[in-house]
């Protein structure tokens, strides 16, 4: 069969994720991996997740097992609410839908507000999954700078003098892939530019809670509420994977009225709603009182890991790298000082045993090949002594 024309032409642009592809060298016998962005197993409640599924069918299994409402169950929309307010966002569970993972929050807020050819700004670099989804609705990407203290909103600010843009996407604390997080200064700029210029803000937050300090920066989303009373062109989105378990999948948007209605019909349209079980097992979850301890835990575990790689970075390829010590998150984000090609590196690294994903794919224009991310939340502080040993020898 001649199968020439049969697919859509925005399929023919559509890559693979380099990370899912990535990740196929990562179940190779005796690899290291440092390539996804995976949250430790290690670290899951599985306890109280055990307690919270055996209350979900035991007390409400007709809600679990039973079809539900697009937006979500109202009971777990109100416990988000709850969760929200300790991120300084004031909102209702009517302006929540619940998603199947932040992820699938992205592909529809993108569906429901891209033209094709809509201008969206994304950070040099960004998050891959969000460049896929844009791509995937069309949207024409234009990019600036990011360095120590996130965004460059300066650079933004320049692009908006001759162009008119639909949105911006950006994940502005400890980001994916940078581990950055915007400054505050940044952010309020970033905010009023968005409010004077009528523009869209995309702020997705997975890793806000995985802080290594005490600071807590204001969202977006809250600074627009504190400057202008509304938030009517922020629309937030996190997650349970993160802090919980992403085999939930289980995520959030929080948007205004104008637009959640119209994001219900494409949910509708795509998979009816989420689990109701995954959403029933949240909703008992969050009610055992639990969520803070596990996150507390799961902080711990990951500065201390953070700290072992950056310190060995530091010690055993500090004259070849340099990088940003992330302050919470997932993720190292590392260059080369002299220009170098790290996509044919890792061949070198796989001969080694072990893996990362190279900086390239982050970015929508202008890659910068001498850049790499490591993720330090699965492997052991031993396995990271040993992965930094094999990226030492693949040099």
């Amino acid at each position: 069969m001649n199968t020439e024309g049969l697919l859509a032409a925005r399929m023919v642009r559509l890559k693979s994720s380099a990370i899912r592809e990535l990740l196929k060298h990562s179940k190779m016998e005796g690899v290291i991996s440092l390539a996804g962005g995976i949250p430790s197993s290690a670290l899951f409640d599985f306890e109280g997740l055990a307690q919270a599924t055996q209350l979900a069918i035991t007390e409400q299994p007709e809600h679990a097992f039973q079809y539900g409402l697009t937006e979500g169950s109202h009971g777990l929309r109100s416990c988000i609410t709850d969760l929200c307010k300790t991120r300084g966002i004031v909102s209702a569970p009517e302006d929540i839908v619940v998603t199947a993972g932040s992820q699938q929050a992205l592909d529809l807020v993108m569906r429901a507000v891209v033209n094709p050819d809509d201008i969206f700004v994304v950070e040099r670099p960004t998050y891959l999954a969000a460049l896929q989804t844009l791509e995937l609705a069309e949207a024409h990407l234009l990019s600036v700078g990011s360095d120590g203290d996130g965004m460059n909103v300066d650079e933004l600010a320049e692009i908006l003098k001759t162009r008119k843009i639909k949105g911006v996407y950006l994940v502005p604390t400890f980001g994916n892939p940078s581990g950055v997080t915007l400054s505050l200064s940044r952010r309020e700029q970033l905010v009023k530019l968005a409010a004077e210029h009528q523009f869209l803000i995309v702020e997705d937050d997975p890793y806000g809670e995985l802080r290594f300090t005490d600071e807590r920066l204001p969202t977006l989303f809250e600074l627009s509420k504190q400057f202008y009373g509304h938030a009517d062109n922020i629309i937030y989105t996190s997650t349970f994977s993160k802090i919980l378990a992403p085999g939930l999948r289980l995520g959030w948007v929080i948007m205004p009225h104008w637009l959640l209605n119209k994001v219900a019909i494409i949910k509708q349209a795509a998979d009816l709603h989420a689990s109701s079980l995954s959403q029933t097992v949240a909703e008992y979850y969050l009610g055992l009182g639990r969520l803070d301890k596990q996150i507390e835990t799961i902080r711990a575990a990951y500065k201390k890991k953070c700290t072992v790689l950056a310190e060995l970075l530091e010690r055993e390829l500090g004259h070849v790298l340099t990088f940003e010590y992330p302050k919470g998150g997932m993720f190292l984000w590392a260059r080369f000082r002299e220009p170098r090609n790290c996509t044919e590196w890792m061949k070198k690294t796989l001969e080694q045993g072990v893996v990362f994903v190279p900086g390239e794919f982050f970015f929508s224009d202008n890659p910068d090949h001498s850049t790499f991310r490591i993720s330090f939340a699965t492997a052991t502080e031993e396995q990271l002594h040993e992965a930094v040993a094999r990226l030492k020898r693949a040099l």
